[in-house]
């Protein structure tokens, strides 16, 4: 058989983690899925995947050649595009990652927009609150919030967020707004784990950084529910300034001590550096670029 197209198919069921998934993703039959395999593991006289009644796993030289059969098949279709002309029509599928409720907000509605124009494409879209390797998960393009450490992908900036201090203007008419951040200790704090999972607070920047140690008395797992509580009136909670625009905009929350704020925190759109221009992937970045860089909210 084609090595290309053994590499594809192992692809396909190391990344469903199942024979069955792969031979539904690629269109063919599970015998022949497991023949290809098969192949693949005797012409390179390794095993590849661990299998089992409930899982299918890449073995250590299985993962090692995932992530350079994924390098290669994707080598193989910008080659492809790149033949076929620059001005070829995206198609195919892209794998976009983003945090969770920035995705929902900010990317979506950019994801929806590239369908909309190029019918011929497709998207998976993983919106989580962790760090994605997308070489290792195999994605096109991530977009990030933070400082970036040093990696082979190509980052384009495309805005920032802050750090913020809100709370109800309910709230502070009952407890008195804060001078400084020393006197969040006489207020009700609400904390959101997945921006805010120790209970040191950082403000102001270079020299001027200190830490100030607080005491939730509402913990919370996501951002949604510290938003809610401090839409409720209930206390003061620490979250990133996109996340509370909707709720800044109608008055049901005030921002609280801006002049302390740590360094604003940048976003990059971030996509594999390739030999070839990728349209599929180029025209996604400069569409979602557009769409951040227009947004008040990011800018």
């Amino acid at each position: 058989m084609d090595r290309l197209h053994l590499m594809t198919v192992f692809v396909a069921v190391a990344e469903e983690e199942s024979f069955a998934g792969g031979a539904r993703r690629l269109g063919m039959s599970p015998p022949a899925v497991t023949r290809a395999v098969a192949a693949l593991e005797d012409r390179l006289g390794v095993k590849l995947l661990n299998r089992t009644t409930r899982f299918v796993r890449a073995t250590d030289a299985g993962q090692r050649y995932l992530e350079d059969a994924r390098r290669i098949i994707g080598e193989a279709d910008e080659a492809d595009e790149a033949a076929a002309g620059l001005n070829a029509e995206p198609r195919g599928h892209l794998a976009v990652t983003a945090p969770a409720l920035f995705g929902k907000l900010y990317v979506l509605p950019g994801i929806v927009d590239f369908l909309q124009r190029y019918p011929a494409m497709e998207v998976s879209a993983l919106f989580l609150d962790r760090v994605v390797n997308l070489l290792e998960e195999g994605l096109d393009v991530g977009v990030r919030i933070g400082e970036l450490p040093d990696s082979s992908m190509r980052a384009l900036r495309v805005g920032y967020v802050r750090r913020v201090l809100c709370a109800s203007p309910d709230y502070l008419d009952k407890h008195g707004m804060p001078q400084n951040p020393a006197e969040l200790s006489g207020h009700n704090i609400v904390s959101a784990s997945a921006v805010s999972p120790s209970i040191e607070w950082k403000f102001g920047q270079g020299s001027g950084l200190t830490a100030v140690r607080v005491k939730p008395r509402l913990t919370v797992t996501t951002n949604d529910a510290a938003i809610e509580a401090a839409v409720l009136g209930f206390g003061i909670t620490r979250l990133l300034s996109y996340q509370v625009v909707p709720q800044l905009v109608s008055g049901q929350l005030k921002i609280l001590l801006s002049e302390f704020e740590p360094a604003p925190m940048p976003i990059h759109v971030l996509h594999r550096e390739g030999r070839y221009a990728s349209a599929k992937v180029r025209s996604f970045v400069d569409l979602i670029a557009v769409g951040l860089r227009g947004n008040p909210a990011l800018n």
